[in-house]
């Protein structure tokens, strides 16, 4: 089965994408659920190892870990009990060092009605691909995926078209099982960078005096780094430096426009002991000097 190439983008003239192996699948239907181990793949071809596409879904659950993944820029580490939704389009690279161990689900786009694939979120980019679930719903997606395997694997009890039927239904109450954690793990994300941006803008407010380092914001905090950021562009849509600089630079207008303290002790005020790095940075932001801004004011 020949693959696809996406132009523009990754080794030589674009990133491979590769199509649903229907040809590896049980009586050709639009789907495959097994083990997953040395020697499986999506096709002779695919370098799992390196970056490419599929044009499928794909839901790995794994049984150990750790075991890093990417997707999409990010770095994913699954260990035993996790899921790992791709989607189709999702740039995505195996690890050539970690032991892939679990069962993988795969389906291609068209297999389930379009009513099923609105309820299921099957196209929700949005929505976190690692997802860990609890003790009671990880049991219920593990019987969901067992009894799927039974039935994919199930060839001779009915008519191909009830199979196929079955197995629709099955895949849909496991899919709608892993949407709602997938939607409830987008929640709880959410709070934690409501949680996480509301605990640095009151850290801030308290310290920008002071204290313009993100790096020891976060570590105040007990984030890292790349969680601040997140949590902060979430809630605001910039990074934490601007939104350090943003409240430094209106405390400094405030000053500069209300009262009559020098140049230099505003800028002391606001964390610039030195006169003329306040006015670098004070005209980096505004587009004016701290002089030129008092003098307009007045």
């Amino acid at each position: 089965m020949a693959d696809r190439t996406i132009q523009g983008v990754g080794d030589g003239d674009g990133i491979r994408t590769f199509p649903f192996p229907v040809d590896l699948s049980v009586c050709g239907v639009g789907m495959q659920v097994g083990p997953m181990g040395t020697g499986r793949t999506w096709h002779a071809e695919a370098p799992l190892h390196r970056v490419h596409r599929i044009d499928f879904h794909v839901v790995m659950l794994f049984d150990r870990g750790p075991v890093r993944h990417m997707i999409d820029f990010a770095e994913h580490e699954a260990t035993a009990g996790d899921l790992l939704w791709i989607r189709p389009g999702q740039v995505h690279r195996f690890s050539d060092a970690d032991e892939y161990r679990g069962t993988v689900l795969t389906m291609q786009p068209g297999f389930l009605p379009r009513a099923t694939v609105e309820a299921t979120g099957l196209y929700r980019y949005d929505l976190p691909p690692l997802l860990r679930p609890g003790p009671a719903r990880l049991t219920g997606l593990r019987a969901g995926l067992d009894q799927l395997q039974r039935e994919y694997e199930d060839t001779a009890t009915l008519p191909l078209s009830l199979h196929t039927a079955v197995l629709r239904h099955s895949l849909t109450a496991f899919l709608l099982r892993l949407a709602h954690l997938a939607d409830s793990s987008a929640e709880a994300a959410r709070q934690q960078a409501d949680t996480t941006f509301t605990l640095f803008r009151d850290a801030v407010e308290k310290g920008f005096a002071t204290n313009h380092s993100v790096s020891a914001y976060a570590d105040a905090l007990g984030y890292s780094r790349r969680t601040l950021v997140r949590a902060v562009r979430a809630a605001t849509g910039e990074t934490p430096k601007g939104f350090i600089d943003k409240r430094v630079v209106l405390e400094a207008k405030r000053l500069l426009a209300h009262t009559a303290m020098p140049i230099g002790r505003v800028g002391a005020a606001v964390g610039f002991p030195d006169a003329a790095n306040f006015s670098k940075f004070f005209h980096l932001h505004t587009g004016q000097t701290p002089a030129t801004f008092r003098a307009e004011l007045r």
